[in-house]
C-alpha cells in the first residue's frame, strides 16, 4: 500500500480532492495548502525539464520560465516547497514594512464557473522583520546548492502618507537577499495604491525607489508591476516613465477591477482584484502593446490568465521573457506546473526554437 506521503505528492490526486477543498471557504483552503507544504507534503519534482527552457533575464538563470506569482506565498514561509513543484522561480509577498491584518474577512472568493478568483486581501503581511529572518534561514539552508530565483514584492502599508517612504524600506532590507524584487503599485485593494501609476507619481515613486538601489551593496534588479487595465494613453506614460527610471522590467498585469459578463451577479458585485481566466486575454493584450511601446528594451514578465502551456506559450510570443501564474492552481492543482512546461517544450521545439529566449515577442512583430 502506498504511503499517505506518496499519495498526497502524487500530481494526479488532485481532481480527486479539489471537491473536498472546494468545501472548504476559500481563504480556509488557501491556508490548508500552506500547511501541506510546510509540513513536506507537496510534490517534489526535480526541475529537470527540457534544456530548450532554460533561460537568463538581468543576469538570473532560470532553470524555465513558469513563476509562481505573488500573493500565495505572502510571507516567505514555504519558498522551497514552492520550488520544488517545479517552478522556475518564484515570488514572495506582497511585504509591508509593518505587520498589518488587511481587510476583513472574507475577503478571498472563488467564481468556479469563469475559473477565476476575487480577492481584496489588502497586503495583510508579517511584515519586513519577521520575512525577512525568514528569507535569510531559506537563504543559509540553501547554501552551496543551485536554486532557482526567488523575488520579492513589497508594498506600503495602508496608512503610511508617503507612499514611497515604504518602497524604500522595503528595497533597503530585501536587497542583499532578493534576487529580483518588485515594486507593487497596481493592487486595487489598498485605498490610493493605483494612483501610484499616473505619469508623475510613477516617475517620483521610481526615481526613490531607484536612489535607494544604488545605495545598497548588492542591487538587484527591479521590477515595477503594472495593472492590465490601463487605457492607451496611461500605458503611453508607464512606458515613457520606466524607461527613463532604469527599472530594469515591469511584470504584466495584476488584477483587475473590471467585471466581465462570465462572473455570475452575486459575485460581480464583490470588491476586489479578479483574476483566472477571464483576465487572460486583457492581459496580454497590454502585455503585447506594452512590448511593443518599451520597443522590447526591457523584459517583461506575463502574468493573468495561464491555464495552459498554450495560454503560456501565448505570453512569450507577445513579448513575455518569464510567465507567472497562481489562480490557476486553484482549480487545476500542483501537476499544473509540470504539465505547462513540459507543453512549453514541444511548442517550442515544434516551431523550431532552440531556445526559450528566441521566441519572445515573435507574435508581436
Amino acid at each position: 500500500m502506498p504511503s499517505p506521503l506518496n499519495f498526497l505528492r502524487n500530481l494526479n490526486i488532485y481532481p480527486l480532492i479539489r471537491s473536498l477543498l472546494f468545501q472548504l471557504d476559500a481563504e480556509a483552503a488557501h491556508h490548508l495548502a500552506l500547511t501541506l507544504l510546510k509540513k513536506g507534503l507537496g510534490p517534489n519534482i526535480n526541475n529537470d525539464f527540457d534544456p530548450i527552457l532554460r533561460t537568463t533575464v538581468c543576469s538570473l538563470d532560470f532553470p524555465n520560465p513558469v513563476g509562481l506569482a505573488a500573493g500565495f506565498d505572502k510571507n516567505a514561509e514555504v519558498i522551497g516547497d514552492v520550488l520544488n513543484m517545479g517552478f522556475g522561480f518564484v515570488e514572495i509577498g506582497s511585504i509591508t514594512p509593518l505587520p498589518q491584518p488587511g481587510n476583513p474577512q472574507p475577503r478571498l472568493f472563488r467564481v468556479p464557473t469563469a475559473e477565476a478568483v476575487i480577492n481584496r486581501f489588502g497586503f495583510n503581511s508579517d511584515g519586513i522583520d519577521i520575512c525577512l529572518r525568514r528569507i535569510i534561514a531559506y537563504r543559509d539552508a540553501t547554501i552551496g546548492t543551485k536554486q532557482a530565483p526567488v523575488g520579492l514584492n513589497v508594498g506600503k502599508n495602508k496608512d503610511t502618507a508617503e507612499a514611497a517612504d515604504d518602497y524604500v524600506k522595503g528595497i533597503k532590507a530585501f536587497a542583499l537577499h532578493a534576487d529580483y524584487i518588485t515594486v507593487n503599485v497596481s493592487s486595487p485593494n489598498t485605498p490610493g495604491l493605483r494612483d501610484l501609476q499616473g505619469r508623475e507619481q510613477l516617475a517620483n515613486l521610481l526615481k526613490q525607489v531607484m536612489e535607494a538601489r544604488a545605495t545598497t551593496d548588492k542591487k538587484p534588479p527591479v521590477f515595477v508591476k503594472v495593472a492590465p487595465d490601463q487605457t492607451e494613453q496611461q500605458q503611453d506614460d508607464i512606458a515613457e516613465v520606466v524607461l527613463a527610471s532604469g527599472v530594469q522590467g515591469m511584470i504584466i498585469g495584476n488584477t483587475t477591477v473590471t467585471r466581465p459578463s462570465s462572473i455570475p451577479t452575486d459575485l460581480a458585485k464583490e470588491a476586489g482584484g479578479l483574476s483566472g481566466k477571464p483576465l487572460f486575454a486583457m492581459s496580454t493584450e497590454v502585455l503585447a502593446s506594452l512590448y511593443k511601446k518599451t520597443g522590447g528594451k526591457i523584459p517583461l514578465i506575463g502574468c493573468g490568465g495561464i491555464f495552459s502551456a498554450e495560454d503560456a506559450y501565448a505570453k512569450i510570443r507577445a513579448g513575455a521573457s518569464l510567465v507567472q501564474l497562481y489562480s490557476a492552481l486553484v482549480y487545476e492543482g500542483p501537476g499544473l506546473v509540470v504539465r505547462i512546461n513540459q507543453g512549453l517544450t514541444e511548442l517550442l521545439k515544434r516551431d523550431g526554437f532552440k531556445t526559450m529566449s528566441e521566441a519572445v515577442g515573435t507574435g508581436n512583430k
